[in-house]
């Protein structure tokens, strides 16, 4: 079907086939990825902006049991602070000035698949309680909503900051990082 071609050809443009690399460090990339694409954990990764943090994760997910599941991109990053909630958990009509409509987030947009979340450094001490909450209990509420929702969704995460020193720096929260450093 015209579905399963599609598929097929993402599938292909993310393996680890068309990554070019004599490297040493890069085989031990490819390692790496095999031994977690099948687990349900998450998985950070750091490394300068330009690196190919997105192309692992995409690799990553099409080789997972979660393949067949969306993949969803979100760059932290690029939103302010005041939608990245409303981007990632969805709104209810009404939950702000300008919801005129009910909007689903990306955590329920990728239930099945994988959600990345590229440069997670810049989420605020607010955002980080939310995100632990939901790598915890694969639950959150909608902006404007009292109704829990699950998702069964995969977490990958990335940042071209230091996490670490992030933490030592008081910048993000040490709970947040043992639980997506795994």
């Amino acid at each position: 079907t015209e579905n399963s071609s599609l598929r097929s050809q993402l599938e292909n443009k993310f393996s680890l086939d068309n990554v070019v690399s004599q490297n040493y460090k890069m085989a031990k990339v490819f390692d790496i990825i095999e031994s977690v694409a099948d687990t349900k954990t998450s998985i950070l990764m750091t490394g300068p902006s330009g690196t190919g943090k997105s192309m692992i994760a995409r690799a990553v997910h099409y080789r997972s049991a979660q393949r067949n599941g969306p993949f969803v991109e979100v760059s932290c990053g690029a939103l302010p602070e005041t939608l990245l909630e409303s981007e990632l958990f969805g709104h209810v009509k009404g939950a702000f000035t300008g919801a005129v409509n009910d909007k689903q987030g990306k955590f329920l947009a990728a239930h099945g698949g994988t959600i990345f979340l590229d440069e997670i450094s810049s989420a605020s001490a607010a955002m980080q309680v939310k995100l632990l909450r939901v790598l915890q209990t694969k639950e959150f509420e909608t902006v404007g909503s009292n109704k829990t929702i699950t998702s069964d969704t995969r977490v990958i995460l990335a940042s071209n900051k230091d996490l670490a020193q992030e933490v030592r720096a008081g910048r993000f929260r040490e709970d947040l990082y043992y639980r997506i450093n795994v």
